[in-house]
């Protein structure tokens, strides 16, 4: 499906709902130029002036059209109630338990994704506004708080374990952004004053997309999709997707790192 569709490769354990959504939408589109440019040709010979100099008042008689333009409302409609709504509740409406995932909050500002992990309490500490500096404490994370004391941060690095339901927390300082990692078949816009949830299974490591690509630099990328200022061309992030034993020798260091400046620092991934 997504060879001739020409879409990023699939990296999700839902993303072949939506290309076989996108793949039927695509097919019924084609389906409708093809009979409409058809009818359109037909349209020009049939009424041409040479054969037919008078115009004619009365109108077609045929209640062809009427069949098909029912034809064509009965499939949009299955489409979007057998596929689109049904595919949208469950990303929506069916968000798993926080203790089968992991939850990550991810705070957008111009122009860079601040990634903050709960660390092994899997309790997010306090934040005070009057804590954030945009150098070395952008989320205003409050370490004095025990709670916060393990929590990790990054900048513009969202690393993920393979196979397990990741609850990305959307956040905004500024204005409108929007995540969209296209191979996980995943875009939601981050608002200002508002903390959206999306939720999704990465199931292809980093690793091993680079193998099936051939690409051995391969890198999953934060896109963000809205115009955001002068600087949103170099907003981007990175997502790397390890195995679950990966990701949790990679925690368990930054979870060092924390130890050995004391929680008093937010540490940052290159």
């Amino acid at each position: 499906m997504t060879e001739w569709l020409g879409l990023p490769a699939l990296a999700s354990a839902h993303g072949a709902q939506i290309d076989h959504l996108i793949g039927w939408m695509h097919l019924f589109m084609l389906i409708l130029f093809i009979g409409w440019g058809s009818f359109f040709v037909y349209v020009l010979v049939r009424f041409r002036r040479s054969r037919q100099p008078a115009a004619v008042y009365t109108g077609s008689t045929s209640h062809i059209t009427s069949y098909v333009e029912t034809g064509v409302l009965i499939i949009e409609m299955l489409l979007l109630f057998g596929f689109s709504i049904p595919l949208w509740a469950a990303r929506v409406d069916r968000i798993p338990p926080e203790s089968d995932a992991l939850v990550v909050h991810l705070t957008a500002e111009q122009f860079a994704w601040n990634v903050r992990y709960a660390g092994p309490d899997r309790v997010f500490g306090k934040t005070d506004i009057k804590l954030i500096d945009v150098a070395s404490n952008p989320l205003g994370v409050d370490r004095s708080d025990p709670a916060a004391k393990d929590d990790v941060t990054t900048l513009n690095q969202l690393y993920l374990p393979a196979n397990k339901p990741i609850i990305v927390k959307l956040r905004s300082k500024d204005v409108i952004h929007s995540f969209n990692v296209p191979e996980f078949r995943v875009k939601q816009d981050a608002i200002p004053g508002l903390t959206i949830p999306v939720w999704f299974v990465p199931d292809v490591t980093t690793a091993e997309m680079r193998t099936r690509t051939g690409n051995a630099e391969f890198q999953y990328e934060i896109a963000c999709a809205q115009l955001c200022g002068l600087g949103h061309y170099r907003m981007r992030g990175f997502v790397t997707v390890l195995s679950p034993e990966e990701f949790d020798k990679w925690m368990a260091a930054e979870e060092a790192k924390l130890k050995e400046q004391g929680g008093a620092d937010a540490i940052w991934g290159k």
